[in-house]
């Protein structure tokens, strides 16, 4: 095992990787930007290093000084956490020349990996069913109407290099493709620098399913089940749970069975995410996140495992362990700062935080009271997991855990994760990737809270003294107690703390 590692990352992750290491009896560098000198990552570490100023292209994304940084600290490992630089090939490439240990894929697999077009052609030459599309890209708009006529409207547009929801456009009939097309392309050349776009299907009422591989360095590739990420914003998650309800025993162990074959036709090695969507009774092949993934939690609380201790015993050469039976049932609830009603970025200082507790309950994150909420870095805040024996209890364990939680200084999105488990369709099982377009002209999220829960949150409203104005009136603090939720939301929405 390795003596003392770097993580490239900052946030709930690097905490996340930090502790596990210190677990393992591993010293532990971080890096940080100047806007984070005092984050908690940094105070908890055996040594840190300032990258460079707030901006991510001049700290976390700067991949010669974290290589240097690791050379000069020591560390024989880089874990780059998610996002930054864990998917890219470059920085992978860096690393192993520097005679360090990428505790991830190789570069060659991130690279066509990477590449969705790439991938598809992976995925079909180890017999896994693709989305019906098109395996070529281009931008120009009579060659992709031309691929839309032979495949059928509708079709979706996508980014062939990036992810997170970038890149992405669902075009209906013919009239919409010239536009969406300059469109999808401009966004992806600005995210990702690479304007290429192909065309896929696109399926009705898709739900995103995903599969967790872990592969070893000796050939072995295991999976631990799957996990439903199907409510999402803007291509995004934003809940998500395993086991997914609809999958039938055959249809999951195909769907394991598919990942792994992916995995190891490309020599594969690390943890990783092959994604799928599935669509009445079917499932194909959609990408593959060549790193650990957000959602990762409800995966170990179901099959009591450490991803992240197995990325590092699998990097430092060990067998990839194979996975016991699953248990119970678990949800994660991303929590990010953002209005809830348009889901724009909300910046602030973080004033104070209430933190859910209680058996199977787990709070990933790198919260403190005094915290700055910058535009520089992504919006999530927080991960709140919850397990329980079973899906209906899970639901009512994170309704629980939700209404707990409070977070003051900024807007979150807790109040869209409670409204999404409330909804009819989530509570049954039978939702799929337009959940959230479908609940967001039904009733307030106040009006869907019950009673205990309303009284916690009118419990909240009094003591903090919260004032609103509702059709041009002052809301006192008594009007809250007699409509406590409603005043509540309307005074975060509106005036926020006076």
């Amino acid at each position: 095992m390795f003596r003392r590692i770097l993580v490239a990352n900052r946030g709930e992750i690097a905490l996340r990787v930090l502790r596990t290491a210190r677990e393992l009896g591993i010293e532990v560098v971080a890096v940080c930007s100047e806007a984070d000198r005092d984050a908690l990552h940094v105070r908890l570490a055996n040594q840190a290093v300032v990258l460079g100023g707030p901006a991510p292209s001049d700290s976390y994304l700067r991949a010669d000084r974290i290589v240097e940084a690791a050379k000069r600290s020591g560390a024989e490992a880089i874990h780059p956490g998610y996002g930054f630089l864990s998917e890219n090939a470059a920085f992978a490439e860096a690393v192993a020349a520097a005679g360090l240990t990428f505790v991830g894929p190789s570069a060659a697999a991130i690279r066509r990996m990477g590449d969705k077009i790439a991938a598809r052609e992976a995925a079909a030459e180890a017999a896994v069913p693709v989305v019906p599309g098109i395996n070529q890209e281009g931008s120009d708009p009579q060659a992709l109407l031309g691929f839309a006529r032979e495949i059928g409207f509708p079709v979706m547009l996508k980014a062939a290099a990036g992810g997170g929801g970038k890149g992405i456009r669902i075009v209906r009939d013919e009239s919409e493709l010239a536009q969406a097309a300059k469109l999808a392309a401009a966004e992806a050349q600005g995210a990702f620098g690479d304007g290429r776009v192909y065309l896929e299907k696109f399926l009705t009422k898709p739900r995103h399913v995903e599969v967790q591989v872990m592969a070893d360095t000796h050939g072995k590739v295991v999976t631990y089940g799957e996990r439903e990420c199907s409510v999402q914003r803007r291509h995004q998650k934003l809940v998500e749970e395993t086991p997914c309800v609809v999958l039938t025993p055959a249809t999951r162990a195909a769907m394991c069975e598919a990942a792994r074959r992916v995995s190891a036709a490309i020599g594969y090695v690390g943890a990783g995410t092959v994604e799928f969507l599935y669509s009445e009774g079917e499932f194909y092949f959609l990408e593959m996140n060549t790193r650990l993934q957000v959602e990762h939690p409800i995966t170990e609380e179901c099959y009591g495992v450490d991803l992240v201790a197995e990325q590092l015993r699998v990097a430092a050469g060990g067998h990839a362990a194979d996975p016991g039976p699953a248990r119970g049932a678990a949800i994660e609830g991303r929590i990010n700062a953002e209005d809830p009603l348009t889901f724009f970025p909300s910046l602030g200082t973080i004033e104070r935080i209430s933190m859910p507790g209680g058996p199977g309950v787990r709070i990933d994150s790198a919260l403190n009271a005094g915290l700055e909420v910058t535009p520089y870095y992504d919006s999530m805040l927080a991960k709140l997991i919850v397990w329980a024996p079973t899906r209906e209890l899970a639901i009512r364990k994170m309704l629980r855990a939700l209404a707990e939680l409070r977070i003051s200084g900024v807007k979150t999105s807790i109040s869209v994760a409670a409204k999404a488990l409330r909804s009819q369709p989530f509570q049954s099982g039978d939702y799929d990737t337009g959940l959230l377009e479908l609940i967001a002209d039904e009733p307030g999220i106040a009006a869907s809270l019950d009673a205990d829960i309303a009284a916690i949150a009118a419990a909240f409203a009094k003591k903090e003294g919260l004032l609103a104005r509702r059709n041009g009136a002052r809301v006192t603090t008594d009007d809250q107690v007699a409509a406590p939720v409603e005043a509540w939301v309307l005074a975060a929405r509106r005036a926020g703390r006076r």
